[in-house]
């Protein structure tokens, strides 16, 4: 049975069988018999790392360790409110943190990244906020949600819309630009997506551009 520590565009966190591209966490989220205590957080650093970093090797689920999570991809992680980790992939939270920065006029920091991003995600995970726009006023790299279908989470990559499945995307459409979507992805990923930041996308995703 697998552990629940896959995370969705939705910020959902699963047991499900696949592992996906990146891992990160939220603090310590499971007890003893590793079952999720919360779906929440413990900390503001909600960060995506390397699946392997300098051969380092730790059983999942520890007591008293921080929870485990995993991604398919980084794209899905900015959806669920995570940034790069600025220890494991240093060049990417530079990248991440200065584009960011580029638009906000913000410090370049995690500190003040994390400020922008915590009550962002936290009011979606609440169901306290939606944010919406035109497909065509969205980046490369943005989850979204057609309101007609509000189960499906659907990536936004250049021309392209690529639906999301847990075991990795299955369909390539072209939304016209006026269409209204929910967006997933928090806005102050969003403002890093637009300064020219791309996450590292699935393969999955990427056999359907082809």
């Amino acid at each position: 049975m697998p552990l629940q520590n896959r995370v969705t565009p939705f910020s959902g966190i699963e047991a499900v069988p696949y592992r996906g591209l990146f891992m990160g966490n939220r603090g310590v989220l499971h007890d003893e018999r590793k079952q999720l205590l919360t779906q929440g957080w413990r900390h503001r650093a909600w960060i995506i790392c390397e699946l392997n970093y300098q051969d380092r090797r730790r059983a999942l689920m520890q007591p008293r360790r921080y929870t485990e999570l995993f991604f398919p991809d980084e794209a899905v992680a900015l959806a669920a409110g995570h940034r790069p980790c600025a220890w494991c992939r240093r060049s990417a939270f530079r990248d991440f943190v200065s584009a960011w920065s580029s638009v906000t006029g913000a410090p370049a920091v995690a500190s003040a990244l994390d400020a922008g991003l915590h009550p962002e995600r936290v009011a979606r995970l609440r169901g306290q906020v939606r944010w919406t726009s035109e497909v065509g006023a969205l980046p490369t790299g943005t989850f979204t949600v057609d309101p007609g279908l509000p189960g499906q989470a659907w990536l936004k990559w250049d021309d392209r819309m690529l639906l999301w499945s847990r075991s990795g995307y299955v369909r390539a459409e072209r939304w016209p630009d006026s269409q209204s979507v929910e967006i997933l992805t928090p806005p102050t990923s969003l403002h890093a997506l637009r300064a020219g930041y791309r996450p590292v996308l699935h393969p999955s995703g990427t056999d359907l551009l082809r």
